[in-house]
């Protein structure tokens, strides 16, 4: 009799711990509440993709987590966006690492004039060299994803199919392709892109230098009636997280973001480049844009005019201890991979 009861004993211990392991964890739903943060206007596709993640993790989550989204700078803006997370002015925050080309050195790299064709190869080209070269500059928060803009173009007032009607044309510019349009002759204005709208309409600049969803997104098309199709930059972005926040999630949680990684940079890669096509489209059906393809000896005559922004670059990163030609050799091998080439 004792020994049976010894056993039953035993069975019901061990089926105890069994229990222990196949039941699910009940979590309240909403029990995790996280703050994201983001800079340009709701409709822009960094808020895009920032709505669709929250979406995608509470789902996944089963409602576990609850994401609160501030875009348009209400949180935190663009320059402060990486210090702000770091310090728990939010929990996750969206950044475009070219405001901070000195912090960002291995990941700006992406936004060389390399030629990079489209936003969903790009993307995946910024998570590939952030995954092999684990720069330390984000070595105190938890990156959930990067992604990139479409490539930029020039779009104008008047036609430019050579060097020669680049030169001395007003063109809006963002900073960092300032060195970008000198070499290739024409003059760059800063100036914020809203303030562009009527800048055209003025005539204080004669086009913008930018992605070509702008021409929709702003409504361009109905001043600048060309686009050249130049294909020189893309911005890189990355989303980052308070590091205390992160360690403080639960695993399965941490899964769910960390199984997002990818997929969020091809989606978001993917989203712009079909944004910048219905734009391309719009502009030529109602607003009889014309798209200029420079000729291969043409282009060829542009982008030798900016081989010594890489060659700088490569110079800079190896003077910081950064192995800058394997960082640009393998941007280019990438790209050709995910071109399928």
């Amino acid at each position: 009799m004792k020994k049976r009861l010894v056993l039953l004993g035993s069975i019901f211990f061990i089926a105890a711990i069994v229990g222990t392991f196949l039941t699910p964890t009940v979590t309240v739903a909403g029990s995790i509440k996280l703050s994201y943060a983001n800079f340009p206007p709701a409709p822009t596709f960094p808020c895009v993709q920032m709505e669709r993640w929250k979406t995608e993790v509470e789902k996944r989550t089963a409602g576990t987590v609850a994401i609160d989204t501030y875009p348009g700078g209400t949180l935190l803006g663009a320059k402060n966006m990486m210090d702000g997370v770091i310090a728990g002015q939010a929990d996750i925050g969206c950044l475009a690492m070219a405001y901070q080309p000195g912090r960002f050195i291995v990941t700006n790299s992406t936004g060389l004039p390399m030629g990079l064709p489209n936003a969903k190869v790009a993307s995946m080209v910024l998570w590939d060299i952030y995954q092999k070269y684990q720069p330390a500059s984000f070595d105190k928060v938890k990156v959930l994803t990067m992604f990139t803009t479409a490539p930029t173009n020039i779009m104008s007032k008047v036609p430019v199919r050579t060097l020669d009607d680049l030169k001395g044309l007003d063109l809006r510019s963002p900073g960092g392709a300032v060195q970008i349009l000198k070499a290739w002759g024409a003059n760059p204005v800063g100036m914020p892109m809203p303030a562009t709208v009527e800048a055209l309409q003025k005539g204080v600049v004669k086009g913008l230098f930018s992605s070509t969803e702008t021409m929709k997104d702003f409504k361009f098309a109905e001043s600048c009636k060309y686009v050249t199709l130049t294909n020189t930059l893309i911005v890189p972005f990355a989303v980052v997280m308070n590091m205390d926040k992160w360690n403080s999630l639960p695993k399965e949680v941490q899964m769910v973001m960390e199984g997002l990684s990818v997929q969020q940079a091809m989606w978001t890669g993917a989203y712009m480049d079909n944004h910048v096509s219905e734009a391309n489209d719009w502009s030529k059906k109602v607003q009889n844009v014309e798209f200029i393809e420079l000729s291969p000896t043409e282009k060829a005559k542009w982008d030798a005019k900016l081989s010594f922004v890489t060659e700088n670059w490569i110079k800079k990163a190896n003077e910081k201890g950064f192995p800058g030609e394997a960082i640009v050799a393998d941007i280019k091998t990438f790209s050709k991979m995910y071109t399928g080439q």
